[in-house]
């Protein structure tokens, strides 16, 4: 039988290296200049000491400082949790829109998905904009509690905390957390429910042990995908949280532009970076234990 040569075989055709370096070569290149490098550059900025300016100092001021910091340590633990509260929300919400979508919604599944995603074609600025308007003084949810006369004067409920910090991410995120849930859906084989119903399983027992299953990796893709950017989320946090709603991404982005503290900053960048590692190493992990 003759053996089928690879791009990586060294006996491989000259083309076929060619062709591979050629498809290959822009975006590993494109890797190194616009990720690696500047990973490196920070990485570098870690062991210089004091603020920005002067030349290269290799100190370990800037880990020591961070080491003892307890506050900064906490704060990265809190920003954590509410990412994760971010992330299940929504799943939660996530989930049944994209069921309802592949399973009920039939041939208005694509108009229906398109309208979940258009809100996504707007300013993110605005939007959030738009939730600070809601939860304040003046806006929508005040109005509505005076309405049905559950308080007696407008206040700002619920703005400038961090359960609007997670209202407000949770709105935004939902409709790309439906999309990878809908896919798996859209992917599994209807005919394994006809075959359940046929044996008689009731539908509850056949979501249970068949369409929750084989759809959990988009659970999984949908859930990495919102917790991986809010953990390092200033914007949102800076607009409707306030004080008590501030995040380890706000701490950050004040060490790079207020405090000029680059060594700080960029060691505190490279500390969520690297806690950041396990989501990456458990996605890789359930992609290959989740494959239907």
């Amino acid at each position: 039988m003759a053996s089928i040569s690879t791009p990586f075989d060294p006996q491989a055709p000259a083309a076929e290296k060619r062709r591979l370096l050629l498809i290959m070569g822009p975006p590993t290149l494109a890797l190194l200049l616009f990720f690696m490098l500047p990973l490196g550059v920070m990485a570098l900025y870690t062991f210089q000491s004091g603020t920005l300016g002067g030349g290269m100092t290799w100190s370990l001021d800037t880990y020591r400082r961070f080491w003892q910091d307890s506050a900064l340590h906490r704060l990265l633990w809190r920003s954590a949790l509410v990412s994760l509260q971010t992330s299940l929300w929504c799943i939660v919400l996530a989930y049944p829109i994209a069921y309802y979508l592949v399973f009920r919604a039939g041939e208005r599944r694509m108009t229906l998905l398109t309208l979940i995603i258009i809100p996504a074609w707007t300013s993110y600025l605005l939007r959030i904009l738009a939730w600070k308007l809601i939860l304040g003084t003046e806006g929508l949810l005040n109005t509505f509690l005076l309405w049905v006369g559950w308080i007696e004067r407008p206040s700002p409920i619920l703005l400038f905390s961090q359960t609007a910090v997670i209202v407000t991410l949770v709105y935004v995120w939902v409709p790309f957390v439906a999309l990878p849930i809908f896919a798996a859906l859209e992917r599994m084989d209807k005919r394994l429910l006809e075959a359940a119903a046929d044996l008689g399983s009731p539908p509850w027992h056949s979501f249970l042990r068949i369409t929750l299953p084989l759809s959990l990796p988009g659970v999984v893709a949908g859930f990495l995908s919102v917790f991986i950017p809010t953990l390092g989320e200033y914007v949102t946090p800076l607009l409707v949280g306030g004080v008590n709603g501030i995040m380890y991404g706000n701490l950050i982005q004040d060490q790079f532009v207020r405090a000029l503290n680059w060594p700080l900053g960029s060691l505190m960048s490279l500390v969520m970076l690297l806690a950041l590692l396990p989501m990456f190493l458990l996605f890789r992990r359930s992609d290959e234990v989740l494959q239907p």
